[in-house]
Parts: C-alpha cells; structure tokens; sequence
C-alpha cells in the first residue's frame, strides 16, 4: 500500500467518525452528520471542494431518484394495512390458529410474511403490539417466568422482520444492492429467502430460549393507533401482503418467456415501482371500502406515510452523498487492488465494509447504500456471484443494532426492556442473523 493509500483509508476513517460523533454525541439527525462526513472525507482526500460538492450532489440523486420511490410506495403500503387493521386481523387470525408451544413458530411465520411489502420500522410498529398484546393473553405465571415466556413470543417476530429487511428484496437496503451491483432480483429474491428462513429460526426461537431468563419487562411505553374503521376481510389483506412479491417474481418468470405474447408485461411486473404502485391502488378499495375517498382516511394513510418517509429519504440520501465520495475519492479502486493482492473473499469484504458503517451511522439502508457503492469494482474483477455479494452487504448491515440506531429505542419501546437487557435480546439477535446470514451465504457460494 502506498501513502496515498493510506491517506485515502484514513481520510474514510475520519469522515465516518465525524459522522458518528454528530450523530451520537450531538444527537443530530443523520442527514446532517453523513453530509458532513462526506465533506470532511473529501477534503481530507485531496478532492477540490466544487468536485465534492458535485459528488455529494450526484449521490444523493442517484439514491433518492432510484430507490425514493420504492421508500414512499412501500410506506404508504405499509400505513394502509397498519391503519385499516389488515396486518393486525392477519397476525391474530394466526395465532388464534396455534396453541402456546406453536405460538413461536406462528408469530415467526408472520413476522416474515407482513415484513416482506414492509419497512422494517412499520412492521415493528404494526406487529409488535399485537404480539404483545397475544403474550399477555398467554396463561403464563407472573413474574420472571411470565417475561420470558412473552420474550420467546416477540423474538421470533423481530427476527422475522429483521431477516427480510436484511435480505429479501423488495426492501430498500437488498433492492439497491441488487441494481448498483447488476445482480438478479429474482435469484437474489430466491437466494435471500432460502438464506432467511433458517437465519430467522436460529436467531428467533432458537436464540429466544437462550437470552430470555432473567430478563424483566416493564410495560411498554408505546402503543398501537388504528383508524375506527371496519377491519378489512383476511383474504384481503393476505392478498395485499404477498401481491407485490408475486408480481416480482410473475416478472422474472416472464423474462423466461419472452416468445410468448404479452410477456412485455410480465416482464414491467418485475420492477418494484410499477409492482408497488399498482398494490397501493389495489389497496386503496380493498382495505378501505367506500370509506376510501374521505378526507379522514387520506389524511391519515399520507400523515403516517409522509412522517415516516422524510426522516428516511433525507438519511439514505445523505448515505448515498457519502458513498459517492468515498467512490469519487478512489476507495471502490482500492478496495478491488486490496482483493486481488491479498486473496480476501469479496464476501467477506463485503460484510466487513457493511459491518464498519452499521456500527458507525446506525442505519442498515445506509450501511447497505455505503457497501455497495464501493464494491462493484470488487465483483467485477473477482467474478464472484453479484446476487450473493448483495446478501453479504445485507447481512453485514444488521450487525449488533445499538445506541445510534433508531430501531435500538423502538424495540426498546415496544418490548418494554431495559437498555441492558435490549443489548441482550435485540442487538444479540441482530448480531446472531448478521453472522449465520454470512455463514449461509459463504456455504450457498460453494453450491451455486
């Protein structure tokens, strides 16, 4: 490695450590910490303040224009079945269905089918009080025993949404992973599920009898907000939930039978814009009724989307402004000379560099967003599979969830724990689906 090599490192070192510092200590939002970390990682680079500018203005673009519509579909999704009740009707039809001791799997088995249209902040906020509330129902005695038996209900629905916000597109974070880095949606889509479905057992039920003892709860500080509207049908809303990803993958199939008449259509169906928006109008009706033109309705779905989507598309995008100047300043270049000198997995690299900026800015989706930014060179001059190069990122981007992250305080909120006894559960938990997830992908590199 050169002197200029090392500058380059350090400059990214410092810069993210600004950011982290704003962030954490400032307790400033990320938009305005991640900007300032991609000015200072510039200027301590060597690049002329107008080309950082360009770059910072180039990557907040590319960001927001390709993924921001995805994130406000996907919210407006997301507020839909959590204020009609659709997602809530679903979770409790499920587990009326199970008696206690299947009462894990069930909730696991949910968490995974809601979480997959969903951000993973809205599904925790549309789940988790229902799954609270059924671990109160539970015949349990009081106290010690009494927590724990509740925890072994909620784990496996946090490790259900945390798995598919990580792995499975249509999320954000797997979804531009899957187009900066060229890979296959549908075969990141089949890979991500093959490898989230054991994760999310591991870290869910599994990982639930292990942490639980001796943790206590204390009620939950926040609690759920529904419209006073008649619950939708349970066909409806389980309609709703899968129909994007089935029009993601009747998309991909369609790319099989091009021949055919009207696979162009097939086809659009695949893209995540056209598969969103056409579920949003869908929706609409199904959810709503007639009751779907009143201004009460509207105001409340586009209140809960809008709050929800400026705090987002500002963190990602300021994500995106620093991963354009770290690539501007020549780190994807040398990250790609590092692997070919030194024999180091792409993978791993990956999940390394994702790991970094997750325990840095907080954010997976900016995490994911900074990872494959700087990778593309890597995957194309190893040859290594793009589709598990993005489950990588996405796996490293999960890693020990902690005090800067916002869904840290949510989880905190929802459950009722501790802030120690949140690091046990929660941040042991992510922990756990970041390192099996890498494991999986690592063994699933030697099959395909």
């Amino acid at each position: 490695m050169t002197g200029e090599d090392i500058r380059l490192i350090a400059s990214a070192l410092a810069g993210i450590l600004l950011a982290v510092l704003m962030i954490v200590k400032g307790r400033l939002h990320p938009f305005i910490g991640l900007l300032c970390g991609a000015f200072t990682v510039g200027l301590l680079a060597g690049l002329p303040l107008a080309d950082i500018a360009k770059a910072v203005q180039k990557g907040v673009g590319d960001i927001v224009g390709g993924t921001g519509l995805v994130v406000a579909l996907g919210l407006s999704l997301g507020a839909m079945l959590h204020l009609s009740g659709a997602a809530a009707a679903l979770a409790q039809s499920a587990l009326r269905l199970t008696g206690a001791k299947a009462a894990p799997w069930a909730t696991l088995g949910i968490a995974i089918l809601i979480g997959l249209p969903l951000f993973f902040e809205t599904g925790l906020v549309l789940l988790l009080p229902i799954v609270v509330a059924a671990a109160e129902a539970m015949n349990t005695p009081d106290g010690e025993a009494r927590d724990a038996a509740k925890l072994r209900l909620i784990m496996p629905a946090l490790a259900g949404l945390g798995v598919v916000h990580a792995l499975v597109p249509p999320h954000p974070g797997p979804l531009l992973a899957v187009e900066a880095l060229g890979a296959n949606l549908g075969r990141t889509m089949l890979y991500g599920i093959l490898i989230a479905i054991p994760t999310a057992i591991i870290a869910g039920p599994v990982l639930a009898r292990i942490v639980t003892p001796g943790v206590r709860l204390a009620p939950p500080v926040l609690g759920d907000h529904r419209l006073d509207i008649a619950v939708p049908g349970r066909g409806a809303a389980l309609f709703i939930v899968l129909l994007p990803v089935l029009l993601i993958a009747t998309g991909e199939l369609g790319q099989l039978a091009t021949g055919l008449k009207g696979a162009a259509w097939l086809v659009a169906a695949s893209n995540p814009v056209i598969a969103l928006l056409v579920t949003n109008l869908l929706a609409l009706p199904l959810l709503f009724g007639r009751r779907l033109r009143e201004a009460t309705i509207q105001d409340a779905v586009w209140h809960e989307t809008m709050g929800a989507a400026g705090a987002i598309l500002l963190a990602i995008g300021a994500g995106g402004a620093l991963k354009q100047v770290l690539v501007s300043a020549g780190l994807s270049d040398l990250l790609a000379r590092l692997v070919t000198m030194y024999a180091i997995s792409p993978l791993l690299l990956g999940w390394l560099v994702a790991v970094g900026i997750r325990l840095a800015a907080g954010s997976a989706t900016v995490a994911t967003i900074t990872a494959v930014g700087i990778m593309p060179g890597v995957v194309a001059g190893s040859g290594v599979s793009p589709e598990l190069v993005v489950l990588a990122i996405g796996a490293g981007s999960v890693f020990f969830s902690h005090v800067n992250d916002p869904g840290f305080w949510l989880v905190k909120s929802y459950v009722g724990t501790s802030t120690a006894d949140t690091f046990k559960t929660w941040s042991m938990l992510e922990t756990v689906i970041s390192v099996v997830g890498l494991a999986l992908v690592m063994v699933l590199s030697h099959i395909v």
